[in-house]
């Protein structure tokens, strides 16, 4: 994203080993006002009450879907963090302007990252500085998106499944163009924020791709498909999967730090 640039308060960091994946299921037509409140009212407090915005999307495949990430130190500090922010009078501010939009904000996904050197790294990364309006409109053929694919995984299989995934999968996948941005498994520990629920029972492994373009995504699919070791890969890991995998392709908004 050509943007003019400004330095996040998190510039710098190089991983969160707690992570937030939150799918919010929106009213119709409500994406751009909440992408709106979001990018110019919520994200600054949130990053003063110590959490780290990772990154915020328009979901291509779901008009009425917002996908966000954000990060923490460690679970005691995602509870301080979340306590000072929902506590304080940022959110108390725009909290009904954001809520208005909502039909569901409970699709949470706690993670971890899935090997060490496997988190995002925000190094060297800058939020736009607002003086370029993005235009939701444009040809998001044209823009770069994250795709994040998630292995719905049988229980007790996370560790060994990163880390053949590490080991095959991750040289295959750059190979053939893609940005691996980060991997994590479920943070398994217990939610230390309970008024923000998180989905329970959940085995999953995630892996966070950047390309240039939607059409560089799909032409990425189209290859790794077709690839022999990608196959086999896919047979040895088939036992440890409990349902098929779904593909998140998101257009990241102009005040995303991941692109």
């Amino acid at each position: 994203m050509n943007l003019p640039l400004k330095a996040p308060a998190t510039a710098g960091l190089l991983a969160s080993p707690v992570v937030e994946l939150r799918q919010y299921t929106l009213r119709p037509g409500r994406r751009d006002t909440l992408i709106d409140v979001f990018d110019s009212r919520l994200i600054e407090g949130q990053e003063a009450a110590g959490m780290t915005i990772i990154g915020q999307f328009r979901d291509l495949d779901r008009p009425d879907m917002f996908v966000w990430l954000r990060g923490f130190d460690g679970m005691d500090g995602r509870k301080q963090a979340l306590t000072t922010f929902y506590d304080g009078p940022v959110w108390a501010a725009h909290r009904d302007a954001a809520n208005a939009t909502m039909i569901d904000s409970d699709d949470v996904l706690l993670l971890k990252p899935a090997w060490p050197g496997a988190g995002f790294d925000l190094s060297g990364l800058r939020r736009a500085d607002g003086s370029e309006q993005e235009k939701p409109g444009d040809d998001s053929r044209l823009k770069a998106i994250v795709a994040i694919k998630i292995q719905h995984l049988q229980p007790g299989t996370e560790a060994g499944f990163a880390e053949n995934f590490e080991a095959r999968a991750v040289p295959l996948i750059e190979a053939l163009g893609a940005r691996l941005l980060g991997a994590f498994v479920t943070e398994h520990a217990e939610n230390s924020f309970p008024r923000l629920p998180v989905r329970s029972g959940e085995n999953v492994f995630i892996s966070v791709l950047g390309f240039d373009s939607a059409d560089a995504q799909a032409n990425h699919e189209a290859t790794l498909a077709a690839s022999p070791m990608w196959r086999t890969f896919h047979r040895a890991t088939e036992p440890n999967r409990a349902r098929p995998t779904q593909t998140l392709r998101l257009s990241p908004t102009s005040q995303s730090l991941l692109s």
